[in-house]
């Protein structure tokens, strides 16, 4: 069979099986490799193989990372730390809106995950306002900026496989001075679209649910007194261990992203009082691991398709067709569609370019943005965050798509627009 119809059949079922099964996506994306690996004329053995060495590959890259962000997140959780940090952050920043925009933003990243960071702001944000509607406003506000800086920002789990696939020599710094002003800036331009469009239409009355998080304890603001250093000390030593990585240690990048954030968790497992140590490591590791399983099989499906000959071949078809520059768009726009994860379009789409012409055309950079830009334009029903936000905000499918799913896809336009600025007007 062409590889690029059994592309699009695989994606296809993926799809289907994602809305009406809603199970987990290692078994959706496993069960979508070996779809793909027999309809490319593989033998049976050959796919399971290839299957084992995807899931290798992406456990040995993400599984530190992703068990250092989940434990540090579930660590300041049991304490109350998260409030603290939102604390601190209203103290400079009054408005509620920009508030839980960039305390989204901010956690996301050395959390490692936008659904966590998320998770931890809900209760917190819950109490900042009284009326439904406007705390729903924050909510979908802290879901954007989370998946703003998930997207963009190096070291994410979304921005790693893409930087080790195309970085080809340039510095993860010349990269995050490039992709955090473009991050911020995405993120003041969702912040204007949100005030443009105001409160979300979709829930009655207008008193908020009580504050808590979800054991039953109040999760009130503490007033400021100063900064919360407890709160912020994981985050600060993943930020002092970088230069010293760099400068006096001699790492890789690979081993420093490995190596700051094992400082990070053992901070916080060290300032963790006994009784809150053993819970936090349990619900970190068990949440970490329903994470990298689904990234891992996302491995599975990427290295069957490479293994395949896809690139090689159907790549070709592609620019063929429309302009190169649109290719990583596209295809990132497309995985992501099929899978809702943006983790998982970033590994399989990094698979799938990698060493083929595509990847040869376009700088670096550029190109890290184009895919990240790409797996924001659908956010709907495979997404497992749309859902969570449905759910949390409890408003309609139509106000979802309205205040969840278009200012996402139009943080992902808007990066396409840097992308292709960059790429033609100063790598060029």
């Amino acid at each position: 069979m062409d590889l690029l119809v059994a592309f699009v059949i695989t994606l296809a079922l993926i799809t289907v099986v994602s809305i009406w099964y809603r199970i987990s996506p290692f078994f959706t994306l496993v069960g979508g490799a070996i779809l793909f690996g027999l309809l490319a004329g593989m033998t049976l053995d050959a796919t399971l193989l290839g299957i084992v060495a995807g899931v290798g590959k992406v456990f040995s890259a993400f599984g530190i990372i992703i068990l250092c962000g989940a434990v540090i997140a579930k660590l300041l959780q049991e304490q109350g730390q998260a409030a603290e940090i939102v604390a601190d952050i209203r103290h400079f920043i009054k408005n509620p809106p920009v508030l839980a925009g960039v305390s989204g933003y901010i956690l996301s990243v050395p959390i490692t995950c936008c659904i966590t960071a998320y998770i931890m702001l809900n209760p917190i944000l819950d109490c900042l306002e009284k009326d439904t509607r406007k705390r729903n406003v924050l909510l979908y506000l802290a879901a954007v900026g989370a998946i703003i800086s998930y997207a963009l920002v190096y070291p994410t789990p979304v921005v790693i496989p893409l930087f080790d696939a195309f970085s080809a020599g340039t510095s993860a710094l010349v990269f995050d001075a490039i992709s955090i002003p473009l991050s911020i800036l995405v993120l003041g331009g969702v912040l204007l679209f949100f005030r443009w469009i105001g409160p979300a239409e979709g829930t009655s009355g207008s008193t908020a649910p009580a504050c808590h998080d979800g054991t039953g304890t109040a999760a009130l603001l503490p007033d400021y007194t100063g900064i919360h250093g407890r709160a912020w000390a994981p985050f600060i030593a993943i930020l002092v261990s970088i230069p010293v990585s760099f400068l006096l240690l001699g790492l890789s990048h690979v081993g420093t992203i490995n190596f700051i954030m094992l400082v990070g968790a053992a901070t916080a497992i060290a300032l963790a009082p006994q009784k809150v140590r053993a819970s936090g490591l349990s619900q970190g590791a068990k949440h970490a691991g329903m994470i990298i399983f689904d990234i891992c099989g996302a491995g599975a499906l990427g290295y069957v398709i490479v293994s395949s000959g896809f690139a090689q071949g159907t790549l070709g078809q592609m620019t063929a067709l429309i302009p190169i520059i649109l290719v990583p768009f596209l295809l990132a726009a497309l995985i992501e569609t099929a899978q809702g994860s943006r983790v998982v379009t970033a590994v399989i789409t990094a698979e799938v370019l990698a060493g083929s012409g595509v990847a040869a055309s376009i700088h670096p950079v550029p190109l890290i943005l184009l895919i990240s830009a790409g797996s924001c334009i659908v956010s709907y029903v495979t997404d497992p965050f749309f859902w969570l936000v449905q759910r949390t905000t409890g408003d309609d499918m139509k106000t979802v798509v309205k205040s969840y799913t278009l200012p996402i896809a139009l943080a992902g336009l808007g990066i396409f627009v840097a992308a292709v600025a960059l790429e033609y007007l100063v790598y060029r």
